[in-house]
């Protein structure tokens, strides 16, 4: 039996704890906001439409929240206002809720449920039952509990604060995700009232609701705490991400990445990864970042954007953001230590950068090499120059950039400015110290800076005693 999945994502509250102007559920974790890990994965249940609650900074939310890609699973948004309750937050919902469907009930700031578990409480619940996701946990303070009867039937959900003592003990918690017929929700939602501790409309009562209409009530129980975990600080926030970036990190050496240190690994975007690919520790990975076969990437490396080719070393400490222009890395490259790319910067097979070597908006070709204390923006290099430390692009007028051109074969010495717009002959060298304003000629010595002068017995001025 098939049947369409509405996902309502409940993302109305404040987060006081988090101590921050930022609404909670735009904090980030691997580098989305935690609400976008929930709209991402009610995508990957091929969800029909996902419905935003918001509330407290309800314009900040729905500004830094997307719809998934594709655009198979539609994005709406309806207000909270006031908040009253989990179950008046799906009040606001349900105006937009359609009754052929299921309605699958998500928090905004549980980001780790996995897609797998959340089918499996769908397929329980089968357009017909009300299905409550639930998790065992050794502490069970401040959380709901699970109540069920003689038969092992779910019965009720008990709030913390209005469980007796018996019920506080029980250990079997709701996790605050269930998934029911719409045509079933909406009426029991119509029935809620807030005669409780906290003066709220709980949507915890539609189970007792469906037990006293005579509907078949279902957990499907999980051990994975990680899957049902919130923030509600910046320390579980921190615990969370943790524990998040070693599930990423077992994933990829399950694939044959080679890992020094799982613990000091960072994925903030979507990671690619050849064959034998090697990662030490200390690197953090944003945007989209892709590694071919035989890679390996040094200590301490930030790459965001890039596309790196088969057999490329990046050593230590390298910096790389190719932001929306991208960077490409050829195979065999050297990149590093200390050495930053940016957008634009498009490396061929065997170049090699170096140690404090700045490349933006440039192509090099194979085998060119800038090896140490040198920065090459808006620049077309040819193969196998040599550029040498110390020299630079003069890319810019103080209004507009200008287009370098190195051709092939070029042996720039140490120290030289190239002052852009400016094209440098095949085959050529610039002596160490030049200043190059006037395109060169295929095969000349290009040398521009002024005539050395000597004085001999040249005697310091002496500071004067006073």
């Amino acid at each position: 039996m098939t049947f369409p999945v509405d996902v309502v994502v409940m993302a109305a509250g404040k987060g006081t704890r988090m101590k921050s102007s930022k609404p909670k559920v735009l904090h980030r974790l691997g580098g989305r906001a935690l609400a976008q890990h929930v709209i991402d994965t009610a995508a990957r249940l091929s969800a029909r439409s996902v419905v935003v609650i918001t509330g407290h900074g309800a314009d900040q939310v729905e500004a830094g929240l997307t719809a998934p890609a594709g655009g198979a699973t539609a994005l709406r948004f309806v207000r909270q206002e006031p908040q009253l309750g989990t179950g008046h937050a799906v009040q606001q919902a349900a105006p937009v809720l359609p009754d052929d469907g299921v309605t699958l009930v998500l928090s905004g700031d549980v980001p780790l449920t996995r897609a797998d578990t959340l089918q499996a409480l769908i397929d329980l619940c089968g357009g017909q039952h009300l299905a409550l996701l639930t998790l065992d946990m050794a502490n069970p303070t401040g959380y709901g509990r699970i109540v069920r009867g003689a038969d092992a039937a779910v019965q009720a959900i008990v709030e913390q604060k209005d469980a007796s003592e018996a019920q506080k003990a029980i250990t079997e918690i709701y996790s605050g995700i269930m998934a029911v017929p719409t045509r079933l929700l909406r009426g029991w939602l119509a029935r809620l009232d807030n005669r409780n501790a906290q003066n709220e409309y709980y949507l915890t009562d539609v189970v007792k609701f469906a037990v006293a209409d005579g509907q078949t009530v279902k957990a499907h129980r999980i051990s994975d705490a990680v899957q049902v975990a919130g923030v509600n600080s910046p320390v579980q926030l921190a615990e969370l991400e943790r524990a998040h970036q070693r599930r990423l990190a077992d994933a990829f050496m399950e694939q044959g990445v080679r890992l020094a240190d799982p613990a000091r690994f960072d994925l903030r975007g979507e990671l690619a990864c050849g064959q034998d690919v090697e990662i030490d520790v200390n690197c953090v990975f944003e945007g989209s970042v892709s590694l071919g076969n035989g890679v390996r990437i040094g200590a301490n490396c930030v790459i965001a954007n890039a596309r790196i080719d088969d057999g490329a070393v990046i050593h230590p400490f390298t910096h790389i953001d190719g932001e929306k222009l991208g960077v490409g890395v050829g195979a065999g490259a050297l990149i590093g230590p200390f050495a930053r790319l940016r957008p634009g910067a498009q490396l061929g097979a065997e170049v090699h950068i170096g140690n404090f070597v700045e490349v933006k908006n440039s192509t090099l070709a194979a085998g060119a090499k800038a090896n140490h204390l040198a920065y090459l923006g808006d620049a077309t290099v040819g193969e196998r120059v040599n550029y040498g430390a110390g020299s630079i692009t003069a890319n810019y007028d103080g209004a507009n950039k200008h287009r370098t051109v190195i051709e092939a074969d070029v042996h720039v010495g140490s120290n030289c400015v190239l002052v852009a717009p400016v094209t440098i002959g095949a085959g050529g060298t610039i002596g160490g110290g030049s200043t190059i304003t006037k395109s060169t000629e295929p095969g000349a010595l290009s040398v521009a800076r002024g005539k050395q002068v000597s004085i001999a017995n040249w005697q310091r001025p002496v500071k004067k005693k006073g």
